[in-house]
């Protein structure tokens, strides 16, 4: 956080601190005296402050006000440098405290000298003071004033500040210390399909397929027996699973993730009818939340519908704070005026109680303001006129959100509107989401329209394309309203994907199968026609905008990215059948899921699959920059087109597969390795062996189906390896052949202190590795094992140890005497004499015996 952030915060603390005394504050004479003194103040923190380092300033006077809204006006303040040299910082305007605060940055070393002045002015007690209620309704003057001198020292030598706390470089779970501020890139929640699916803070978005746990949803897989090789339904189409039939393209339900927590819908919405013309279907849905780092379920509420979640930011007064939120949308019919009537439930994320209820919640484009605000913009052509609906305003308070919200427990949504428009009349056609949950409506920016709207349009020219402002202070003001006319006749037009980022939006020309870029402030057409896509991409075709650049995908599989701001091409990518599955295309069908950290994720996906499903459907990621694929897996991960898709959160996939209607966690899992020697006592110059093995211990591993399989623990294996493995370990296909496994480094810590590496080896495909190595000193050392980690797991290390001895000298055999005359001539011959003398009576003996 820089340090401009920092010193506001401090402004909001000493707010805060001199805001308690408001009602206690003494007023001498108040009930007879209507001019009063003041008495002005400065304080600077830090004091001493370095050259070039920011320092905050704490200016006001003594006296506090009423009502939050009030302020004194026109303070300023004489800083006097070491040079000599003044200038004047202001005029400021305090808040209900009387103070204020502002950071300030000397150039130079030596004593600052700063003083604030307070220009006389009068105040009205609208409101009586509670320390003098006579006062309310009078107007006192108050007088000028100007603090004591503050004298600032200022260094060369920089102050000490809280250190950067670096990002993690081992396994990390929640909740995060909110001390630990940077980590806010890469804590990311999942709270409803966003805009162009475009997904920040998951700078360590997976690059492998590795599986962190899996969970049964509902029955799935293959029925077999007397039902063949037919799998248990999927939820396609439209009784979706994990989300809603109308998730991602109207703008309905989604799985969420809130601080560390999958939240997601358990049972089916088994209808394709809005829920008030089958009120029972209810009964069969549930909240359920999951720890997503280890499947641990937490709470399961029943009789409820996640539609998406919220966290807000509530900075009032008094109270300042992130509070969390998952909503239920349950929808009413006026069967006199045909009209729906939303009405929202709130419940705890942490218990799944229920919170709050808002009635009467207007319908339009739902949109997540700056603090987490829910904001919808609710547009009526044929009236003419466009409001703003804001969820803060419908809980009122100053001071702390959560009581407010706990005391009244029901509102009206009536009371939400910030305000309301007049637009023209006559405008043409409507304002419709686009799919993916991005819509031509940009929170304080722009609505864009149009006639363009599908099959409803087809063949009538011109196409009209208008604009209204939402800026603050020109809402409803029209920015323009101008005709194009389509390309070719016959041709069906609609509205594809819009950027604010890159202030361009897209048209698509269903038949002809291309796309046209127009500027979103002025709607002048600004590329187009792009290259033409697959004739079968007419059915289903799906654009985004991600990175500077615009995306489209239909059903032949086929990924195209433009330059968002030319429609130059810039890559092409496609995912090839190589078994001849797909019933349609020699490309799988893949759509875009969300885009993060750089990288597309696509997953195969239909509106009505036959069953058997086709298999080996992939789930891949894309790098954006270069449309090379990063990693895919076949078979695993398939999508549904009226369930929840895959979404991410903490740098974790949490996913539903089709195949077996179980839900998927993928992300960078923790990793363990073991460490022996032999011998433990050796000597110098001989060779030690080192053996150990390198395990995966991420949560899916613990489950009795893996710990059957692997008793000795689920082998670590490379990167490149992960998809054929994943599919091996958690859905049983056959083992891969040529698994590679992970590079173990053998370091040594020796007698004399010093530290080396000594070898490096690779386990093989059971987790085993092993290296020899030899002792260069005698004494005592700590052998350690470790694996530096990879895409797919985070490092481990392990120690042991050995003794290595001084090797003994080897004992001299004893010197032999030299042989006498005798021992050389004599004995020989005399033995030699012995035996042929032995011999020849053995001959005489045998010549006896034949006589």
């Amino acid at each position: 956080m820089t340090r401009c952030k920092t010193f506001t915060a401090i402004a909001t603390l000493l707010i805060s601190i001199f805001a308690f005394p408001l009602f206690a504050m003494p007023f001498a004479n108040a009930q007879a005296q209507l001019t009063k003194n003041t008495f002005a103040y400065i304080g600077a923190t830090p004091n001493p402050v370095g050259v070039g380092e920011q320092t905050l300033l704490h200016v006001g006077i003594s006296d506090s006000l009423v009502i939050v809204s009030d302020g004194w006006t026109g303070l300023t303040v004489t800083v006097t440098k070491p040079d000599g040299t003044t200038e004047t910082l202001g005029p400021f305007r305090t808040d209900s405290t009387g103070g204020t605060g502002t950071a300030y940055v000397p150039t130079m070393d030596g004593i600052y000298k700063l003083q604030t002045h307070f220009p006389a002015q009068n105040y009205t007690w609208v409101t009586p003071p509670v320390f003098d209620p006579s006062l309310g309704g009078k107007t006192v003057f108050y007088k000028a004033s100007d603090s004591e001198v503050l004298e600032l020292k200022v260094t060369a030598q920089h102050q000490q500040f809280w250190p950067t706390i670096p990002l993690p470089t081992e396994y990390w779970t929640r909740p995060i210390d909110a001390q630990i501020r940077e980590w806010a890139t890469i804590s990311a929640n999942w709270l409803g399909y966003p805009q162009n699916l475009v997904a920040p803070y998951n700078d360590d978005a997976p690059e492998t397929a590795h599986v962190l746990w899996v969970n049964p949803l509902t029955t799935g897989g293959l029925a077999g027996g007397e039902m063949g090789d037919h799998s248990f339904e999927s939820g396609d189409a439209y009784e979706g699973k994990f989300g809603d039939w109308d998730s991602a393209d109207y703008g309905g339900g989604t799985a969420v993730i809130i601080n560390g927590v999958l939240y997601y819908n358990r049972y089916t919405y088994r209808s394709i009818l809005p829920y008030f013309f089958v009120p029972s279907m209810w009964n069969q849905q549930g909240i359920v939340a999951v720890d997503l780092r280890t499947g641990e379920e937490l709470w399961f509420r029943n009789n409820t519908r996640l539609t998406f979640g919220q966290t807000l930011y509530w900075d009032s007064y008094n109270y300042h704070g992130v509070f969390a939120y998952l909503w239920e949308i349950k929808e009413s019919m006026n069967f006199a005026t045909f009209s729906v009537q939303q009405n929202w439930n709130a419940y705890d994320p942490f218990t799944g109680e229920w919170a709050y209820s808002i009635s009467n919640v207007p319908s339009g484009i739902r949109l997540y303001g700056p603090k987490g605000e829910i904001c919808i913009y609710d547009i009526n052509l044929a009236q003419g006129w466009i409001a703003l609906w804001n969820s803060t305003k419908v809980v009122s308070s100053e001071g702390s959100w959560g009581s407010a919200a706990n005391i009244q427990k029901t509102f009206d949504a009536r009371n939400g509107y910030m305000w309301n428009k007049t637009i023209p009349l006559g405008l043409a056609g409507g304002v419709g989401a686009l799919i993916g949950g991005g819509a031509p409506v940009f929170l304080e920016d722009i609505v864009v329209g149009s006639n363009a709207e599908g099959f409803t349009h087809m063949g009538s020219d011109p196409v009209t394309i208008w604009a209204i402002s939402l800026k603050p202070g020109q809402e409803g003001t029209l920015l323009y309203n101008k005709n194009w006319t389509r390309p070719k006749a016959d041709l069906t037009i609609d509205f594809a994907a819009a950027s604010s980022e890159d202030r361009v939006f897209t048209l698509w020309a269903k038949e002809d199968r291309t796309h046209y870029g127009f500027n979103l402030d002025t709607g002048a057409q600004l590329w187009g026609p792009t290259v033409q896509q697959n004739y079968i991409d007419i059915f289903a075709m799906k654009a985004d905008f991600a990175y500077g650049k615009f995306v489209s995908v239909g059903m032949a599989g086929n990924v195209y990215c433009y330059n968002a701001k030319t429609g130059v091409l810039l890559w092409n990518y496609s995912y090839l059948d190589p078994l001849n599955e797909v019933l349609w295309a020699n490309s799988w069908s893949i759509r875009p899921m969300f885009f993060t950290d750089g990288k597309l994720y696509l997953g195969q996906t239909e509106h009505s699959p036959v069953n058997p499903l086709p298999r080996g459907a992939p789930f891949v990621c894309v790098d954006m920059e270069t449309g090379e694929e990063v990693w895919s897996i076949a078979g695993a991960f398939r999508q549904t087109d009226w369930g929840g898709h895959a979404i991410i959160g903490d740098s974790i996939i949490a996913t539903m597969d089709t195949y077996d209607q179980q839900v998927y966690a993928i992300g960078k899992g923790a990793s363990a390795i073991t460490i022996t020697t032999s011998p433990k006592v050796s000597v110098l110059d001989s060779s030690v062996m080192v053996e150990g093995m390198v395990t995966d211990i991420s949560p899916g591993t613990a489950e009795y189906s893996r710990i059957a399989r692997f008793p000795d623990g689920v082998p670590a294996v490379s990167d490149e390896s992960m998809s054929d493995w994943m599919l091996y370990v958690y859905k049983q296909f056959p083992r891969p052949a040529n698994v590679v496994g992970v590079e173990v480094i053998v370091e040594v810590l020796d007698p004399n202190g010093n530290s080396y590496e000594v070898g490096r080896t690779r386990s093989d495909d059971s987790g085993f590795f092993k290296l020899a190595f030899t002792p260069e000193v005698p004494g005592e050392y700590t052998v350690i094992a470790r694996f530096a980690g990879s895409n797919s797991y985070w490092p481990s290390n392990s120690k042991t140890a050995i003794k290595v001895d001084e090797a003994t000298a080897a004992t001299p055999e004893p010197t032999q005497a030299p042989a006498t005359m005798a021992e050389q001539y004599f004995m020989p011959l005399s033995i030699g004499m012995i035996a042929a003398i032995a011999i020849v009576g053995v001959v005489l003996a045998l010549l006896l015996r034949k006589r």
